[in-house]
Order: structure tokens, then C-alpha cells, then sequence
């Protein structure tokens, strides 16, 4: 185990280096400040806006996990990660329109609609899950199952 941390530890350091390498390399220098100012914003957003909203919610489904069925916990779960992916990977779109670009074909489309619209496709999903899978674990719950021994 020791020496696979090693390898890794080695293997982080060298892609860090040529990430480093790259950067220096094909970045011009005036650049490099957008580039900062971009990076620490995506920090942001991600430890202070969506772990915690991840968080919260893993906390609310640990807590129902008793009444509901694993599929809700698992489709809750699955909307809840590719909304944030899809808002990590769309909101720098909507940065860029709103800045302006100096060739329209850049970013040609309505990015800010097209990520509501599908977070709350993602939305009408998980409520959906979350009434249909409440609604059976009523039913199982409801049902009484009964046995009969044979002397």
C-alpha cells in the first residue's frame, strides 16, 4: 500500500508539473490572470455552494432512506449530481454570452434557458420519483401479509 501511495504521490506531482508546463507555455502572460480569477471561482462555486447543497441533501436522503425504496434514493441521488455537473459545465457558457464574443458562433445559444429547463426537467424527475416511490412504500406498508403454518 505504501508504495502505491508513492506512485501516486509521484505521478500527481509529475502531471501537476506538466499541467504547469503546458500553462506557461501556451498561455500569454496577460491571459494568466483570467485564468487565475476563473479557477478560484470554480473553487468557490464548488466547496462553498455545491458540496454543501450535495451534502445537505445526502443528509435529508440518509434520514428518509428508512421510508423510501432504494431506486427514489438512487434516481434523488442521480439528478442531484448531474445538476451540478451540468451547472459547473454551463454556467462559464453563460459567463461568456454575457461578456460578448468577438465572433457570435461562439457561443450561439440561449444557455441560460437550456440549463433551466433541463434542471427543472431534473426537478419534475426527482418529485416524481420521490411521490411514486412514497406512495408504494404506503402501499407495502399498508399491506398485511399474512402466514400460515402447517402442523
Amino acid at each position: 500500500m505504501r508504495a502505491a501511495r508513492i506512485v501516486l504521490v509521484v505521478l500527481g506531482v509529475l502531471v501537476l508539473a506538466f499541467g504547469a508546463y503546458v500553462l506557461v507555455t501556451t498561455v500569454k502572460p496577460n491571459r494568466i490572470g483570467g485564468l487565475a480569477v476563473w479557477l478560484i471561482a470554480a473553487v468557490i462555486l464548488h466547496d462553498a455552494i455545491l458540496s454543501p447543497f450535495v451534502v445537505l441533501v445526502g443528509l435529508g436522503l440518509r434520514r428518509a432512506g428508512r421510508a423510501l425504496r432504494v431506486w427514489v434514493l438512487v434516481v434523488v441521488q442521480t439528478a442531484v449530481v448531474l445538476g451540478s455537473v451540468l451547472a459547473l459545465v454551463v454556467v462559464p457558457e453563460i459567463a461568456a454570452k454575457a461578456h460578448g464574443a468577438k465572433n457570435a458562433t461562439v457561443v450561439p445559444f440561449d444557455y441560460t434557458g437550456r440549463l433551466l429547463l433541463v434542471e427543472g426537467l431534473l426537478l419534475v424527475v426527482v418529485v416524481a420519483a420521490l411521490v411514486v416511490g412514497s406512495v408504494m412504500s404506503r402501499r407495502s406498508a399498508g399491506t398485511v401479509v399474512e402466514t400460515t403454518t402447517i402442523s
